[in-house]
């Protein structure tokens, strides 16, 4: 059993930034995609970017240049920095690992992201 946990969320003007951070409970080198999504009220979640263990990092295209996947190995963390944040970038995000050998996906709980003036 993968255990995700998250932490980041907050309130941010327009412009501002913030990081999202994704620690899996395994080794992360067991993981084979790592990423994002999102879900606004009303919405269906989507894809922000994700993260296989090779291969280039996807992006959705509302996000790119702006948001960018950071890991660090060592903490079997995976970051989310989001940058030149909009209003429209306001939702729950989730993180989200593929489990290599399983092929489960596991979720995180989820964090608030609010961009308002």
């Amino acid at each position: 059993q993968v255990q995700l946990v998250e932490s980041g969320g907050g309130l941010v003007q327009p412009g501002g930034s913030l990081r999202l951070s994704c620690t899996v409970s395994t080794s992360i080198f067991s993981i084979k995609t790592m990423g994002w999504y999102r879900q606004a009220p009303g919405t269906q979640r989507e894809l922000v970017a994700t993260k296989p263990r090779f291969g280039s990092t996807i992006y959705a295209d509302s996000v790119k240049g702006r948001f960018t996947i950071i890991r660090d190995n060592a903490k079997n963390t995976q970051y989310l920095q989001m940058n030149s944040l909009k209003p429209e970038d306001t939702a729950v995000y989730y993180c989200n690992a593929v489990d290599e050998r399983t092929g489960i996906d596991y979720w995180g709980q989820g964090t608030q992201v609010t961009v308002s003036a």
